[in-house]
């Protein structure tokens, strides 16, 4: 049986690697293709998987690129709160009460600091607990982001394998109609 697509890539999140058809006319003489709007419907089917994957991946992407400044602006913080500790001074920050609405605040040297992990919890760490948790956070999500990023590629190359498939048999069946009209 010649399928469209090969086994589940398990480098590429299981994504099936689209085959490419060379021999359009040994391709169309295979039993489950009996005719060229059915294997074309069948590659559109594919490519429109493949393009629902894509747009996944794509916010997945999005949401990465949003985490990683808000990592980084959380482990300024931790360095902004080490310095005011090491050199024994209160800091004087404005903090966020509602939008465009500010809280001005003088914040004693601490050693501790709170972190919202999600679904309503927050933790107190230490600030070394606290950078070594979100330096931990931030390798994987840039390890996600380029895995993402990989796959994205890996993608692309299967929706345009694709699209490039139902260009061929599209041609390859107006071919045959204009060689049947002649006859």
């Amino acid at each position: 049986m010649a399928s469209l697509t090969t086994g589940g890539d398990i480098e590429h999140l299981g994504i099936p690697k689209a085959v490419f058809v060379d021999d359009v006319d040994g391709f169309m003489q295979q039993p489950e293709n009996d005719s060229p709007d059915t294997v074309i419907r069948r590659l559109d089917d594919l490519g429109s998987k493949y393009r629902f994957m894509e747009m996944n991946l794509l916010q997945k992407k999005k949401r990465l690129r949003g985490k990683l400044p808000d990592i980084q602006i959380c482990l300024d913080m931790i360095e902004q709160l080490r310095k005011y500790r090491d050199n024994d001074t209160d800091m004087e920050a404005n903090f966020l009460l509602s939008h465009n609405l500010y809280g001005k605040a003088i914040m004693p040297p601490t050693d501790k600091v709170c972190l919202w992990l999600g679904a309503n919890v927050m933790l107190e760490y230490t600030l070394d607990e606290a950078d070594e948790l979100l330096r931990g956070n931030q390798s994987a999500a840039q390890k996600t982001l380029q895995k993402v990023v990989e796959d994205l590629d890996f993608l692309r190359d299967q929706i345009t394998t694709t699209e490039v498939n139902m260009a061929r048999l599209h041609n390859w069946a107006v071919k045959q109609k204009q060689q049947h009209n002649r006859k």
